[in-house]
């Protein structure tokens, strides 16, 4: 309440200099420039604000990975401006910049200046990562199993992130993804973090990048942690599902546990303490969508399979733009009408005198994490 509305334009102003190429977008009373420039022969694009009302300019931070080519660009809404990055397959040109998204405004209070952030289209929905909790001895790790097991192309895990040193054999990127502290802590406080921990000195967490590269595979990704950890993933910017796996009864998760003969009595009473305390968050409300109690181990896993959906034929992702060399195409913006924008070939029947026009529809589009925007949809309009 009490923010000023946005004034939109559709239409962005191209200035041309011997060294760079700048777009002056205008969103109320900011007007955003977005110029790539050459410095020593590497390639970036910087970003100036200019305050209207006070015709002052502003350096923002710029927070994620940015297009390095030429674009085009476009205002979307009062939280993003669309950028068409030229010269690569139209799958990979599709980026936003981020000026007023949740996420940035957290950022922008972190920090105490203005802040903007560059975010990746994906064409296609793709599915939610899944969120497993569950008390030990619940059997969650089993179910997690049967499911890598029988669907081994369809989901898979994160590689967590860790300050400790590897150890023989560990490969970093397949074990862990081994890094500083100083590294990890500032990813942690700009919200590049879904959880994290301090262990025997070191940091140990999941990144939001590294959800997101299983999901770029094609794959759900399986987020099997504690209830803590799920509170955190929740609080966090990242869409999931969250499914919480439950006992009968408290009385034959004890049996199960001590069936297994594999820790002293100390050690099942740690185990019995921390239960139960995770059985009773698991009934805070809007933590957990979906609660499955393991009393047939079979039954709970069809239980799962139905709400993974995993009968299900659907493909998520759209590749018409892979046929008829759509996807080595150059695009550039063109109009925005509604919730579409169209985009003109520059390189498609070049020879044969021809424009390709596709509509880039936005309409289900879905934030989700920082570093990606899904849900694009693109369509052929037509040839002239």
């Amino acid at each position: 309440m009490g923010e000023e509305a946005v004034d939109f334009r559709v239409e962005s102003v191209a200035l041309e200099s011997k060294d760079c190429r700048q777009h002056a977008v205008d969103a109320g009373d900011k007007t955003y420039v977005i110029g790539r420039s050459d410095d020593d022969s590497k390639s970036s694009i910087d970003i100036k604000i200019l305050d209207k009302l006070t015709q002052t300019w502003v350096v923002p931070t710029v927070l994620g990975t940015q297009p390095t080519k030429s674009h085009s660009a476009v205002l979307v809404n009062d939280e993003n401006i669309l950028i068409i990055e030229k010269g690569v397959p139209l799958n990979d040109s599709i980026w936003f910049l981020e000026i007023d998204t949740p996420f940035v405004k957290q950022q922008r209070k972190i920090k105490g200046t203005e802040v903007v952030t560059w975010s990746k289209g994906v064409i296609g929905v793709g599915q939610k990562p899944v969120v497993i909790s569950g008390p030990s001895g619940v059997g969650k790790g089993t179910l997690i199993a049967k499911l890598m097991k029988d669907y081994p192309s369809k989901f898979g895990f994160s590689v967590s992130h860790t300050t400790r040193a590897p150890r023989e054999k560990e490969i970093d990127g397949v074990h862990y993804h081994f890094t500083e502290r100083s590294k990890m802590e500032k990813d942690i406080s700009e919200g590049k973090f879904l959880e994290f921990a301090h262990v025997h000195g070191n940091v140990y967490g999941t990144s939001i990048e590294a959800v997101e590269s299983v999901t770029d595979e094609g794959k759900r990704c399986i987020l099997d942690i504690d209830v803590q950890g799920a509170r955190s993933v929740r609080a966090s910017s990242l869409e999931a599902i969250f499914i919480f796996v439950c006992p009968p009864s408290f009385e034959e998760l004890e049996k199960r546990l001590r069936a297994r003969g594999t820790e002293t009595e100390e050690q099942i009473q740690k185990r019995l303490r921390n239960a139960r305390a995770e059985l009773d968050q698991s009934n805070s409300p809007g933590l957990f969508d979906h609660l499955l109690v393991n009393d047939d181990l079979e039954t709970c896993y069809e239980n799962l399979k139905k709400l993974l959906s995993l009968d299900d034929d659907q493909v998520d992702a759209d590749d018409f733009f892979t046929k008829n060399g759509k996807e080595t195409a150059s695009y550039s913006t063109v109009s925005k009408i509604d919730s579409e924008i169209l985009l003109q070939s520059e390189t498609n029947g070049a020879e044969k005198g021809t424009t390709s026009l596709l509509a880039l529809d936005l309409s289900s589009v879905s934030g989700g994490a920082p570093g990606r925007t899904r849900g694009l949809k693109i369509r052929s309009v037509n040839s002239f």
